[in-house]
């Protein structure tokens, strides 16, 4: 009786050999997969009563959606300001094309510099009013300038954005500044010269004023902190 169970035992062990050894043949999944897949599939049973240790870097499927659905995110456009000029996706901008100046009423102008100086004022370092506008405030070479033109055309606090200067506060007047003229400031003679000289071209009002400028208002015209990164341009010429 044991011999044949034993003879019936071996036989079906050598079956059982001989079938897996077919099956990888064919598939050529080893047994050993198979018993690993057996394992994970039971042991994933018992995980779904432990939520805690179950996470998506566990689920290989749930790995993978979420990372095929990144791929159809754009990648947004990247801004750099730097001191001097913005960078806009890799191509830089000056205050001149920064913005669509367009969309502003403009005049063409005939616009000359000036100082606080004897040559344009009448008045040397020491007269009361020396340095000080029409409006009251002492002049400026900025962002924001103080620069004279015509009261009937352009009064007092106006601002203008003007190509190749930057941005003029209606300030000033002067005799001679009649029309549509205007007086930019600079420091000195030299710089009057070299960086301006007589220029006859379209400026473009941003702000009509109402007849008064004070100093806290030029100074908070300056110290915006969006306008900063082109301020450099112009507090950092030799006129400053």
């Amino acid at each position: 009786m044991m011999k044949k169970i034993t003879r019936r035992l071996s036989m079906t062990l050598l079956l059982i050999g001989a079938f897996i050894t077919t099956s990888e043949t064919i598939s050529g999944v080893e047994a050993k997969t198979i018993a690993d897949w057996i394992y994970d599939k039971t042991s994933m049973v018992g995980s779904y009563e432990k939520q805690s240790a179950y996470t998506y870097e566990e689920n290989k499927y749930k790995a993978n959606a979420l990372f095929y659905k990144t791929l159809s995110r754009q990648t947004q456009a990247l801004t750099q300001i730097s001191s001097q000029e913005t960078v806009v996706n890799g191509n830089a901008q000056t205050l001149e094309t920064a913005f669509d100046w367009s969309k502003y009423p403009s005049h063409t102008v005939l616009a000359t510099g000036y100082t606080a100086g004897y040559e344009s004022t009448g008045k040397k370092p020491g007269h009361p009013s020396y340095g000080i506008t029409y409006s009251g405030v002492k002049v400026k070479r900025d962002l924001y300038s103080t620069i004279a033109a015509d009261l009937n055309v352009f009064p007092i606090g106006t601002i203008l954005f003007i190509p190749g200067y930057g941005y003029g506060v209606v300030a000033d007047k002067g005799g001679a500044i009649r029309g549509n003229r205007l007086d930019l400031y600079y420091k000195t003679v030299e710089d009057v010269y070299h960086s301006w000289g007589k220029k006859t071209l379209s400026v473009y009002v941003i702000k009509r004023g109402n007849g008064k400028l004070t100093e806290e208002e030029l100074t908070l015209l300056n110290e915006n902190k969006a306008m900063q990164v082109f301020r450099q341009q112009y507090i950092g010429l030799k006129s400053s």
